[in-house]
């Protein structure tokens, strides 16, 4: 005879089952924003003082099949003066982004195996374009260096820092390359007189975590209330079940 399953209980299983997706599926949600791709741009100390140096570095986290770089970085030229730059871009460099073998800033004479590139220097803006070129260099994936760009801090207020950046894919033969998409994220300079304390800025020897997708409330903090929950709701109804069916035995059945 086939066993029937009460609508109590039935209910509790779908309960159960609804929870346990949705804790599945906030913790997946959870792992791909805490891995999206990140530009940053991290500054050395985040109050610097007037007429010393301050090196801002160009950095790329998390990203996959990378093959062209357009990024654009911004100042308060009253505050900041461009003094030096230096790209890690290419093979040669163990944190470096982008494959290839040599650096060609000739856009009419490319060659398989390069990385184009253009560099825009004016008051208050520095831009930076990399192509992988050919077939032969493949999407560069992981973590690393773009650049490297040297200051001069003039006189005090605001660097103003802002980022912003477009990457391209490494398209498969015959096919055109797609945005990659992520987040641009730049550290907040304030510079201050000559003799006045200075608060470094925390570095790390690993690429910047992008913010939280929620920072207002924590994916951590909603998965763990839903295993608290869960939880409860189950030991709850167990024993409601429980004591339902030891009632059911004791009463006695009327026909």
């Amino acid at each position: 005879m086939t066993k029937l399953i009460s609508p109590k209980k039935s209910l509790l299983n779908k309960i159960i089952v609804l929870l346990v997706c949705a804790v599945i599926s906030l913790g997946f949600i959870y792992t791909v924003s805490a891995q999206s791709t990140v530009v940053n741009a991290s500054a050395s100390t985040s109050q610097p003082q007037v007429g010393s140096t301050l090196t801002v570095t160009l950095s790329i986290s998390n990203v996959q099949n990378l093959a062209g770089i357009d990024t654009n970085l911004q100042w308060n030229p009253s505050v900041l003066t461009l003094t030096n730059s230096v790209l890690n871009l290419g093979d040669s460099h163990t944190n470096g982004v982008l494959h290839g073998t040599n650096l060609n800033y000739d856009s009419n004479n490319l060659n398989s195996g390069d990385i184009y590139v253009q560099e825009t220097k004016v008051s208050g803006s520095y831009g930076l374009l990399a192509q992988s070129i050919g077939a032969s260099n493949q999407g560069f994936t992981g973590s690393g260096t773009i650049a490297t760009l040297t200051f001069n801090v003039v006189s005090t207020g605001s660097a103003g820092l802002s980022l912003q950046t477009d990457l391209a894919d490494h398209p498969s033969a015959g096919q055109h390359a797609n945005n990659i998409n992520h987040q641009d994220t730049a550290s907040s300079v304030t510079a201050v007189a000559s003799g006045s304390s200075s608060t470094p800025t925390p570095t790390s020897s690993s690429s910047p975590a992008p913010s939280p997708t929620v920072p207002e409330f924590p994916i951590i903090t909603v998965i763990t209330i839903l295993i608290i929950i869960a939880t409860a709701t189950i030991v709850a109804s167990t024993k409601i079940l429980k004591n339902k069916e030891k009632m059911s035995i004791k009463t006695p059945t009327k026909f």
